[in-house]
């Protein structure tokens, strides 16, 4: 790539709440280290949300691609997760482009709300019923992954996975202030083993 070019990339700047180095915590690559990148802004706005810090645009400060370059290769990890807030509501071009000039590979997870931007290795959906998927997004799904409080959400995840790819790989998660759900779930997928079972564990070994 030509030096003006990098240049040009490095210094489109995205709103961001926080990047760190941790361990993936959900979903299909629980327990491998990764680059965590969170934009800010979102316009769906679910109640158990854990980041709800995150969807005000306007209260975090905007930031380089580069400087996130920088500390992401600098971590030394193999992938970044790219989440928010929703991080569609940003092109990701330029910052997913950099990413993998230096290496990593790219992950996001996303409602769907927004269309897809950016070169991505493996997109992972969690739609909300309040602000549905687009239709446009569906083919390129890796992972779909529901969260899980009460039945309805069960059939919100499979009318969803009728849209995807048949390779994708279908995942509830229980909400985690609704211990309820676990036994739905559990019950669930026993009976219907093309679903597995998503666990937020960076909640029980408290890594970020």
């Amino acid at each position: 790539m030509e030096s003006d070019e990098k240049a040009a990339l490095d210094a489109v700047e995205y709103p961001i709440v926080e990047d760190f180095y941790t361990i993936q915590g959900e979903g299909a690559h629980t327990g491998r280290p990764a680059y965590f990148i969170r934009t800010a802004g979102c316009d769906v706005n679910c109640w158990w949300c854990d980041v709800k810090d995150s969807w005000d645009e306007e209260k975090h400060p905007a930031m380089t691609t580069g400087d996130l370059i920088k500390r992401a290769v600098e971590s030394k990890a193999e992938f970044a997760v790219i989440t928010g807030g929703e991080p569609l509501l940003h092109n990701l071009e330029a910052l997913t482009v950099r990413l993998k000039q230096e290496g990593l590979d790219v992950h996001i997870e996303t409602s769907g709300s927004s269309p897809l931007s950016g070169q991505l290795d493996w997109v992972t959906l969690s739609p909300k019923r309040f602000k549905k998927p687009m239709d446009e997004n569906f083919p390129y799904v890796d992972e779909l992954k529901v969260v899980v409080l009460k039945n309805k959400d069960i059939e919100w995840a499979e009318e969803n996975a009728k849209k995807c790819p048949p390779s994708t790989k279908l995942l509830l998660q229980p909400e985690w202030e609704t211990p309820s759900s676990i036994k739905l779930i559990v019950d669930y997928v026993k009976e219907n083993p093309q679903w597995g079972i998503s666990l937020q564990t960076h909640k029980f070994i408290d890594v970020p």
